[in-house]
């Protein structure tokens, strides 16, 4: 009688490591934010004989580093739980006070630095209400958008501000080894967030406190302080952004970043972070701005429409919830 082949055989030592690592891959945050990237680029590069260039990739990162870099202090209040609505109008703000001293005949340097400050001071204040005034952030944020936005009109009457320094044009539009400014500046910012979160007591308190806050307040440890300087880095990057738009417009405009608070709420989302807090990465918040960039930059190489992109992302971020939703099932 011939021997009977078992068809149920398991696998391999070598293709059961593989499996196991790939699901191990795809527990992680950024698995699905990844997968999507992937699949947006071979759409988009299936549709249009432009998109796979050096030049277009180069342009679609210049466009992500606005929203990548107030994404990723987005990414820090969100994993606590909280909110900023703020970071568009304190973009409005803190652009406009730059260029309004430079203007003036305070030093350029100076002026960005107090661009960044000015992101500081409103996420100290956003972060102080918040964690040791225990009201509701999405209130506080509301509030203190409105404040940024008068006040950006207030000081400028609703107009630009131009006649910046030449040298300062550099900072959003320059290039150093070949590589644009911009891109630079979120590399640095993305690998200082990422060191914080990833290999710091702050950015594991920061976890914990989106996991489970009382729990954390039991441990010992200040919740208030760490919640505060989450929206103190939200401030800060924000600042940083504001500091690059200025150099890319050459000009301080008290009407810029209207909506971008729903961008960079859009990448965290996208990048696998959870909307309750507690999970997520700045590196799947990193994936989420560049697919947002890229369906974006896609759609207009195609002649999509501006009002079907609207919901087209409106769709994409809706499945990104259920995802998440999901996963924590």
């Amino acid at each position: 009688m011939s021997e009977s082949v078992n068809l149920t055989a398991p696998p391999s030592g070598a293709a059961e490591r593989m499996m196991r690592r790939f699901a191990w891959f795809r527990r992680q945050s950024t698995f699905y934010p990844l997968v999507g990237l992937v699949v947006v680029g071979i759409v988009m590069a299936a549709t249009s004989n432009t998109f796979v260039s050096l030049a277009n990739f180069s342009n679609v990162l210049v466009q992500v580093s606005i929203n990548a870099l107030i994404a990723v202090g987005m990414t820090f209040v969100i994993l606590t739980g909280g909110i900023d609505l703020s970071v568009g109008a304190v973009m409005a703000l803190s652009g406009t006070i730059a260029a309004m001293l430079m203007v003036s005949g305070v030093n350029a340097t100076l002026s960005l630095f107090v661009c960044v400050a000015a992101g500081f001071a409103i996420g100290m204040i956003n972060g102080m209400c918040v964690a040791y005034g225990r009201m509701p952030a999405i209130i506080v944020t509301l509030a203190t958008m409105g404040v940024a936005r008068g006040l950006a009109l207030m000081i400028t009457g609703g107009y630009p501000v131009d006649g910046l320094p030449e040298w300062v044009r550099g900072v959003g539009n320059g290039h150093v080894i070949g590589i644009q400014t911009p891109i630079i500046v979120m590399a640095v910012v993305y690998v200082i967030a990422w060191v914080l979160l990833e290999l710091t007591p702050f950015g594991r308190h920061l976890y914990a406190i989106g996991g489970n806050e009382v729990a954390t307040r039991l441990s010992g440890i200040r919740v208030a302080r760490y919640k505060m300087l989450a929206y103190v880095v939200s401030g800060v990057t924000t600042g940083i952004a504001a500091v690059v738009l200025t150099g890319r417009l050459m000009s301080g405009q008290p009407n810029v970043g209207e909506g971008s608070e729903l961008d960079a709420i859009a990448a965290v989302v996208l990048g696998g972070t959870s909307i309750a807090g507690g999970r997520g990465s700045v590196i799947g918040t990193l994936l989420g701005a560049l697919l947002l960039g890229v369906l974006n930059n896609g759609l207009n190489m195609v002649g999509v429409s501006p009002y079907a992109q609207i919901v087209i992302k409106g769709m994409i971020i809706l499945l990104a919830i259920y995802i998440g939703r999901e996963r924590r099932r």
